[in-house]
């Protein structure tokens, strides 16, 4: 049976806690152990906890509801809608109280809130709920006491008590007296139901709020989605008002100013910085557009770009007061970590081919592009070296390795471009730096060790680079950074090493790296001259075939970002317009070939090709010149260029021409790697334009294409932000990488014991279940049960089950050897535990044996955990420990429920489903009504091979357990502490007795802090009507006792701890008692009433003593005795000589006296029977 969690505020999916998307289980955990850090340093100061009040009961502290949107993902934005659609006022949607520990949470709610807060928290670890039912919560006066209640019951164990006091670019002074005019803070000092006297007077208060923002500026999965989806959105919008700018100003830009130019990076930029309430004063966070010779290192490192610059034209910021050759432009997020610089140019890099003839004609026309197309070698020069030390820093975190490469690949890659002569006076005036920068945008020490979790901008600088080609004055400077984010996974060998695994990505990648505009008259007329030249029937491209808008130019330079333009096919040849670069013409004679592959699909991009010679260069942009010499150009299906060149061009370029090249056809294993690059970057954006603009996930699909590596980063990024600097095993690392898969039918091999652990709180049948699993062992294999020692103050014990996992082995390994192979069967080992044992404390013990032989020879099949739905909650919603943690995600593969399954649908039942739903989405749910399983494929689910091992279940574990495989994750204390008391005796008890006794334990429950209360009777004892040992179990929330016979199965070895009074068999009885604040001599008094009671002595009696019956029967016995002289009786009453009369025997004080004497010798001899009678004490020993 499964019953869905109910839909939560209809939040995007990859928000969704319980979902598969970043915003997930995974990321919700690691998020609260980052706040849980500030607890564990190793600082005087350090609180116990961190108090999180929201709503109106913290008069709407700001910093309380920044640290609720952190771990609960921005559920409590102001410009979050969701809660308006509930119907729900603001107060009972805000009524909630975090109180954050070292290793658990208490969180106070109510009914209404609950089921919203459910799905981000109910996979928080040692999550204490403080909630009333619906029915207790309708009692307004009732909900407010137990609120306060809760409260002074959450605060309890602590001494010092952290306060989130201020949100960021908000600090305020922090005063302990307005905390303690919070409403919920004035009501723990009511008397009654407070916590007697004032809260800032019993705690002390500090103000942790840095230290909150410093885990908040840190980098993981879900504000990398964020920066994906919402920041780097916006900080590419700037760059497109950038672009608008200088397409508005085409036909005059030579009279457009820095100020102009620069108007939406100052705006961005110095408006995002008023709302930061954060001053950033460092020069490398400011935006600048310099054009020219203004670009020095003195206008560069002015400090202060806000006010601007009216009088830097384009036309005069060149050499000797001519027209600039290029600009430099940064632009900053002010409230992020984005920033980019870019240097673009005024002209031409190139020059378009007009045929051979037409070649000499244009060298004049060269020289004059020489400034510029010098310029851009540079620059290209300084792309490269700044890619080449951003990869070398994600490898070796080391800027001085990254500064190194840099400086390199800058001096190669000026010689490829045969710059030799100019290298020395380039290199002496380059500047090169990463800066680490947090979530708010501010610098950070690069060496901080939090710094691999910040966005990084690499950038280098050629200050004033001079006049090269013989002139005299600066040409200005040449800049290009980039934002990036790495990755690292530490990775543990075969042989123990360990060796990190990096990834990164360029986040400003899709920012056009180069861009040119067309400037001059003669540049622009020789652009329009291409095109007039090719618009004749005939041309030195041959005759016109067909033409059309849509197309993309691809080069295999990773500078370039893909061209969109106008592409018109030749029969020799194919023009490329573009609005900014003008015209490309590629003639056949530049080519080598020209290749043509479809996917055999129409669904798939067209990609043509062409590999082109050296003597194309020239004609080339700079950015389009790659190491490999070709070019593709990408048709998306459906567009009119696409089904134009199948009918006009394909057939044509089949047929060799002049030149000996045809076009010819290619399947994908045809393909190399760089330009299966290039068609895959082709598709992803294909596929992105065509979704639906309004399409939620239209944006990062967008994104996805315009960074191909996004993907990968997300899978690796993910994976090393939550497990942080534990170690993943080598064979593992491509199954958190989603890399690989195992296969589904894999078997374990047949020397592998399989471990089926059974787990739950006592009281869960889990017993039963393991009796009923045993009884199928001749179907299954051999077994081996084991059962948790019972006379220990531990629910688990890791040392005893390492022993007997060392004893099991070998004792199957002689087993083994004494079989035939043909009769050997697999062995199963199935361990039972009930109480409060977390199940990731089981799991760590086995894989942290000291015997590796033992670890390699247990496997682990499938975790089941017992639910009694009656034995889960200690009083209103407030969970026994670890009843959630037993149900955890990535451990435990299906959830058996023990009782209420008769009625599918009792509310108990489902709102439990509901809750552990939330915790273990993958869950089987099975329905077992005091552990018997009635269908064959739940019992094929517990008994699984291969479950817990499963590529999903392993993810999970590294991702919720972070260091599970060496044993070091802490799984926390349990609360409230559940003491287990084993008490051994060797009389039998009376049943009636024992059994009242039991039934009367529920009504003495107390509620919260619970102290004294026992909630489950486990053990084995003789009763006086029977000689057999019976076993017994109570469990006082539901009220019920079993007293069954003892069936002798499998136990464990012997605890060495034991002492030889409980081996000895002299001790044959024991209870285990289970519960709160419980103490061994109160435990034995309640047990000693349970048994026959010792006779008392009868005390002698006197004349008062006797009643008025015994008088009475004393008279009728004697009044019939003689009289004595002077007294006769009248028939109805004793007349003496004088007349008197009286009702009784004259001589009735002397028959009293008869009678005492007689009583008195009766007791007295009873009392010496008694006395020689032997009585032994209920844990007294017999001889």
């Amino acid at each position: 049976m499964d019953v869905c969690p109910p839909h939560w505020l209809g939040l995007p999916r990859a928000r969704s806690p319980g979902g598969s998307g970043r915003g997930s289980p995974f990321v919700s955990c690691s998020r609260l152990r980052q706040v849980q850090s500030i607890l564990t340093q190793s600082s005087k100061s350090r609180p116990d906890g961190i108090l999180c009040i929201l709503g109106i009961d913290s008069r709407y502290n700001e910093g309380c509801r920044e640290l609720a949107n952190y771990l609960l993902f921005g559920l409590y934005n102001q410009n979050t809608s969701d809660f308006e659609k509930t119907g729900f006022s603001e107060e009972v949607l805000d009524d909630v109280i975090l109180l954050i520990k070292s290793d658990s949470v208490h969180l106070y709610c109510n009914p209404v809130n609950y089921r919203y807060l459910l799905p981000y928290v109910a996979h928080w670890r040692n999550l204490h709920f403080h909630c009333m039912t619906e029915n207790e919560y309708e009692d307004e006066e009732a909900a407010e006491e137990f609120k306060i209640s809760s409260f002074v019951d959450m605060v309890r164990d602590c001494s010092k008590i952290g306060i989130p006091y201020s949100s960021q670019g908000h600090l305020q002074i922090f005063d302990m007296f307005v905390v303690e005019k919070w409403p919920i803070v004035q009501a723990f000092a009511l008397e009654g139901i407070g916590g007697d006297g004032f809260f800032t007077m019993k705690y002390e208060l500090q103000d942790i709020s840095l230290n909150l923002w410093n885990v908040y500026s840190k980098m993981d999965p879900m504000s990398f989605e964020n920066l994906l989806s919402e920041d780097l959105v916006a900080f590419e919008h700037q760059w497109t008002s950038f672009f608008a700018n200088f397409d508005t100003e085409i036909p005059f830009l030579l009279e457009l100013s820095e100020s102009q130019a620069g108007e939406p990076f100052r705006s961005y930029f110095s408006h995002g910085m008023i709302s930061s309430h954060i001053t950033e004063n460092s020069p490398n966070r400011q935006p600048f557009v310099l054009f020219g010779n203004h670009s020095t290192r003195e206008n560069l490192n002015a400090g202060n770009f806000n006010f601007p610059s009216e009088g830097h034209l384009v036309r005069s910021t060149g050499p000797g007061g001519s027209f600039a050759k290029h600009m430099v432009a940064q632009c900053i997020s002010p409230k992020g970590p984005l920033a980019c610089s870019r240097t673009y140019f005024f002209g031409a890099t190139h020059i378009p081919f007009l045929g051979d003839n037409k070649l000499c004609k244009n060298d004049k026309l060269s020289k004059k592009t020489e400034q510029i197309r010098l310029l851009s070698q540079i620059y290209a020069a300084v792309i490269e070296a700044v890619l080449a030390g951003i990869a070398c820093y994600a490898k070796t975190s080391s800027l001085t390795k990254a500064k190194e490469v840099a400086e390199q690949t800058l001096g190669s890659e000026l010689d490829s471009f045969e710059l030799i002569q100019f290298k020395a006076a380039l290199c002496s005036r380059t500047a090169f730096h990463i800066h680490a920068v947090n979530n708010q945008g501010r610098i950070v020490p690069l060496d901080d060790e939090d710094s691999l979790f910040f966005v990084k901008t690499a950038c280098m600088t050629v200050y004033d680079i001079p006049d090269l080609l013989g002139g005299t004055g600066c040409l200005g400077s040449v800049v290009f950074s980039e934002s990036f984010l790495t990755s690292q996974i530490l990775v543990k060998e075969m042989d123990g090493t360990v060796t990190p695994e990096t990834s990164y990505i360029v986040l400003t990648a899709a920012i056009p790296r180069f861009c040119t505009w067309l400037v001059k008259d003669n540049e622009i007329k020789l652009s329009e001259k291409t095109q007039q030249t090719v618009k004749g029937n005939e041309c030195f491209l041959g005759t016109f075939l067909t033409g059309g808008d849509g197309a993309y130019l691809y080069s295999n330079n990773l500078q370039s970002w893909p061209e969109e333009g106008d592409v018109r096919f030749f029969s020799s040849g194919l023009l490329f317009s573009h609005r900014y670069h003008g015209s490309i013409t590629i003639s056949k004679d530049h080519m080598n070939s020209v290749f043509f592959y479809d996917g055999d699909s129409t669904s798939i991009v067209a990609a043509l090709f062409i590999e082109f010679k050296s003597s194309l260069l020239p004609h080339l942009p700079v950015y389009f010149h790659g190491s490999s010499s070709f070019l593709m150009i990408a048709l998306f299906p459906k567009s009119k260029i696409y089904q134009a060149f199948y009918s006009e061009v394909f057939s044509p370029w089949q047929q060799q021409d002049n030149s000996g090249l045809s076009l010819k056809m290619i399947q994908e294993d045809g393909l190399s790697v760089e330009q299966k690059r290039l068609h895959s970057s082709a598709q992803k954006l294909f596929t992105a334009l065509s979704l639906p603009t309004g399409e939620k996930w239209s944006s990062l699909k967008l994104l996805s294409a315009k960074l191909p590596e996004l993907d990968w980063f997300l899978q690796h990024f993910t994976v090393s932000s939550i497990i942080s600097l534990e170690p993943v095993m080598r064979t593992h690392l491509p199954l958190l990488l989603q890399q690989a898969e195992i296969s589904r039918t894999h078997r374990v091999e047949n020397d592998k014991v399989i471990v089926s652990i059974v787990t739950g709180l006592p009281g869960c049948h889990a017993s039963e279940l393991c009796a009923f699993l045993v009884s199928l062992h001749k179907e299954y294999g051999r077994w081996m049960v084991y059962r948790q020692i019972m006379d220990s103050s531990e629910c688990f014990h890791a040392a005893h089950f390492q022993k007997y996992l060392s004893s099991a082995l070998e004792a199957q390994q002689n087993r083994s050897a004494r079989q035939s192979a043909y009769i050997r069967k697999k062995t199963r080992l199935l361990v039972v535990l009930q109480g409060y044992t977390d199940v990731i404390d089981v799991v760590q013990t086995l894989q942290t044996h000291p015997d590796s032989k033992v670890r390699s020879s247990f496997i682990i099949g499938a975790i089941t955990v017992c639910v009694e739905p009656l034995s889960c909650y200690m009083e209103h919603r407030f969970l026994f420990p670890k009843f959630l943690d037993q149900c955890s995600q990535g451990l435990v593969s299906n959830v058996v429920f023990t009782s209420h399954t008769m009625e599918q649908r009792h509310p108990l039942l489902v709102q439990l489903q509901s809750l552990i739903r939330a915790a273990n989405p993958t869950a089987s749910f099975i329905l077992a009504e005091s552990g018997i399983v009635t269908r064959n494929e739940d019992i094929e689910l517990i008994l699984a091979e291969n479950s817990f091992s499963s590529p999903q279940m392993l993810r999970s574990r590294y991702l919720m357990y972070p260091g599970w495989y060496e044993g070091k994750f802490d799984a926390g204390s349990v609360f409230p502490l559940m003491v287990q008391i084993c008490v051994w005796f060797g009389r039998p008890l009376e049943k009636t007795r024992f059994v009242a006794k039991c039934k009367a334990i529920q009504a003495s429950i107390k509620p919260s802090p619970f102290s004294g209360n026992i909630y489950h009777i486990l053990g084995r004892v003789k009763f006086s009507d029977s000689e057999r040992i019976m076993e017994v179990c109570h469990n006082t929330l539901a009220n019920s006792l079993s007293i069954v016979p003892v069936l002798e199965g499998p136990t464990p070895p012997p605890d060495s701890r034991s002492t030889s009074q409980d081996s000895s068999g002299q001790q044959e009885c024991y209870l285990v008692f289970i519960g709160c604040s419980l103490k061994e001599d109160s435990l034995k008094d309640w047990l000693r009433q349970s048994a026959k009671q010792k006779p008392q002595r009868k005390a002698l009696k006197t004349r008062g003593m006797l009643t008025q019956q015994e008088i009475r029967n004393i008279h009728v016995k004697r009044h019939l005795d003689p009289l004595p002289a002077g007294y006769f009786y009248n028939g109805t009453q004793f007349v003496n000589f004088f007349g008197d009369k009286t009702d009784f025997h004259p001589l009735m004080d002397q028959f009293m006296n008869d009678y005492l004497e007689e009583a008195n010798r009766e007791i007295e001899r009873y009392n010496r029977e008694l006395e020689q009678q032997e009585y032994h004490d209920l844990f007294e020993q017999k001889p």
